[in-house]
């Protein structure tokens, strides 16, 4: 139990915003520097682990709810950063630089508190996980992806079907465009398909797409009234962040990679190498071990906890902030990346 403390540690990015929404000044950065200076600096000098549980192991933690209780603390702590910077924006004064690392701040939790643990979250077979998912899906305007990212990406990974796999040559920022387009456009063909199949096609009070987009405009406009129209356009600006940071993390874990279509016109089933793995001890804590996305693919239902090392998997030649900056520089990563492809 003792060496489970470390998943605490997920918690140092949404402490490092308050920190930079209390004390702002040079302390507005803390999270921007935390997440892409001191994790990629870190990193290479720390330790990788390839271990993986024994079934025992595996047992104990599956039912210890201590990993549980870790996932719901991120919805207040979500929620109440985000609130915590609308009310500094909407009446105190500060520089445009302090604006800029709290903004950053707040996006980058909204990012890995928020969308990637409702991705855990949303994966669970329990409906109580399902809505708790959303509700964190909503600060980002982003509660379509549950429906896209369970009934979509994973059945299409690795193919030309999935937006959310980067192509081999395909720039972060085309990407960006063309996953958030898409990962959208799909989830409503997903759930018209769904509705068609219970003969509800034209009942818009169970569609799930019309519920996440009253939820969504309502939670915006209860921003505007309570604080003001320019702080909801803020508000808007750092959840299109929060979405642009989660499809960066996107683009690197399946970049170039792709599955083989047989003769009878499917896909070969999804494996460990058809997304790229990092082994590397504070990213895997600090994101809930999504960057053994190896794993997390080749069984989605598994629990964070519990993912394992493959020895076939692709392996990422440096952690996940670090390959997300390589990422933001196109000729570079396609040096380093198109090599390991090759």
């Amino acid at each position: 139990m003792i060496r489970d403390l470390k998943y605490l540690a997920a918690f140092i990015v949404p402490l490092t915003a308050f920190i930079s929404l209390y004390l702002r000044g040079p302390f507005a950065f803390s999270t921007l520097i935390f997440v892409f200076v001191c994790v990629p600096l870190l990193e290479p000098i720390l330790p990788k682990s390839a271990s993986n549980l024994n079934a025992d192991e595996a047992n104990a933690k599956s039912k210890n709810i201590f990993f549980e209780l870790l996932l719901y603390l991120n919805i207040p702590i979500v929620f109440g950063l985000l609130f915590y910077f609308l009310s500094i924006v909407s009446c105190s004064e500060f520089t445009t630089a302090e604006f800029v690392g709290m903004f950053t701040a707040v996006g980058l939790t909204m990012s890995s508190a928020g969308i990637n643990v409702a991705h855990e979250l949303g994966h669970r077979p329990e409906r109580f996980h399902k809505w708790m998912s959303k509700l964190l899906l909503m600060p980002s305007q982003y509660c379509h992806f549950i429906i896209e990212h369970n009934l979509g990406h994973h059945k299409n990974v690795a193919t030309p079907e999935d937006p959310a796999t980067a192509k081999k040559g395909e720039i972060l920022y085309f990407f960006w465009l063309r996953s958030i387009v898409f990962t959208y456009v799909n989830a409503w063909k997903l759930e018209m398909r769904r509705l068609k199949q219970i003969g509800q096609s034209h009942n818009i009070f169970i569609n799930q797409m019309v519920q996440f987009l009253v939820l969504q405009v309502g939670f915006s406009i209860i921003i505007a009234w309570y604080f003001s129209m320019s702080t909801m356009i803020i508000y808007l600006a750092v959840a299109m962040f929060s979405v642009v940071m989660l499809e960066t993390i996107n683009y690197i874990e399946h970049y170039g990679l792709q599955r083989k279509k047989m003769d009878n016109g499917r896909y070969e089933r999804v494996q460990p190498y058809h997304s790229w793995n990092s082994n590397h001890e504070l990213g895997r804590i600090l994101l809930y071990e999504l960057t053994r996305h190896s794993d997390h693919h080749f069984l989605a239902n598994k629990k964070y906890q519990l993912l394992d090392h493959h020895s076939n998997a692709k392996q990422l030649p440096v952690g996940y902030p670090s390959s997300m900056l390589l990422s933001m520089v196109p000729p570079l990563w396609f040096y380093i990346m198109n090599k390991r492809l090759a």
